[in-house]
């Protein structure tokens, strides 16, 4: 089991200043991603690896949903700014001991929407997972 405690002590904390934790600044999705990500095709390929979105303990409240496996920590934040709806997500590497934030991405307008968001999670957590294998590979060769 997860320390849900710890996991929330760390959301708060990403959250307070999510400019600043998110390693690469926040993500825009929009449309040049998801030409980068091959998402515009509407039959398109399977997932490079469907089981990086299936085995997830799905944690819910009315602030957020959290999806926590053994490798990722997810925090989905609806959130209301005057007339635009937006969708806060962030990414982490669950180190157990301490969440490590890897990247913040944030959907609006026609790009807000709970298939795409996942979609989208699903590629960041390919690629994220892949760059840990590459350096796990050259960790091991020093």
């Amino acid at each position: 089991m997860h320390n849900l405690a710890l996991l929330e002590e760390s959301y708060k904390k990403f959250m307070k200043e999510v400019a600043n934790w998110a390693p690469e600044s926040i993500i825009d999705v929009n449309l040049e991603l998801l030409h980068e990500f091959d998402l515009l095709h509407f039959h398109g390929k399977p997932p490079h690896e469907p089981s990086l979105t299936r085995y997830f303990q799905v944690v819910e409240s009315s602030e957020k949903i959290t999806l926590v496996n053994d490798d990722f920590v997810v925090w989905i934040v609806p959130e209301r700014t005057e007339d635009t709806a937006l969708t806060y997500t962030l990414v982490s590497i669950n180190d157990h001991d301490q969440p490590h934030l890897e990247l913040v991405f944030v959907t609006s307008g026609v790009y807000n929407t709970s298939r795409l968001v996942l979609r989208v999670l699903e590629k960041f957590l390919y690629e994220i997972q892949e760059n840990e294998e590459m350096l796990k590979r050259i960790r091991k060769e020093d």
